[in-house]
Parts: C-alpha cells; sequence; structure tokens
C-alpha cells in the first residue's frame, strides 16, 4: 500500500492483483466420464513428485473429476503402479 498525503489528510491507495483467468477442467472439455487407473502418464499430471495428489485449485479439474482422479490413485497405488510415497 502507497500512502499520499494531500492538505493534511493521508490517502492510502491499494494495488489490486488482476483476477487470474478461471481454469477449465480438461476432462470436461475432453468428454471423459472414467479416469482408468491403468493410464499412469495421465494420473502423473496429478500428483507431485513426493506423491501427494494436488488440489483442485492448482489443477483446475471440476470436483467430480477430482474425486475420480483420487480414486484412480489410490488404485494404481494399491496395485504398485504407482510410489506411496516420492524419492
Amino acid at each position: 500500500m502507497s500512502e499520499v498525503k494531500t492538505e493534511e489528510k493521508v490517502v492510502t491507495t491499494k494495488k489490486y492483483r488482476k483476477p487470474s483467468k478461471k481454469k477449465v477442467c480438461a476432462f470436461c472439455v475432453a468428454g471423459e466420464k472414467y479416469i482408468d487407473y491403468k493410464d499412469i502418464a495421465k494420473i502423473r499430471k496429478y500428483i507431485t513428485e513426493r506423491g501427494k495428489i494436488l488440489p483442485r485449485r492448482q489443477t483446475g479439474v471440476c470436483a467430480f473429476h477430482q474425486r475420480e482422479i483420487t480414486n484412480a490413485v489410490k488404485r494404481a497405488r494399491n496395485m504398485a503402479l504407482l510410489p506411496y510415497v516420492g524419492d
């Protein structure tokens, strides 16, 4: 915040950030209903190097597909296609 003095009163001005562009769900655009747990290349984009599942606000997917991603990651981990913990 910056302050500007004008005739004995202080006016503070706020610097606003430009609103970011709304992310659209990549799965909705592609028209996919089901996310396959065996498709590791697709699932790997939604987990970190440490093996954590990324949140919706970072990936931009809708709630329905976020739940599908979560289930697919958990199934892939159970089948030893993905690690539980990264290196």
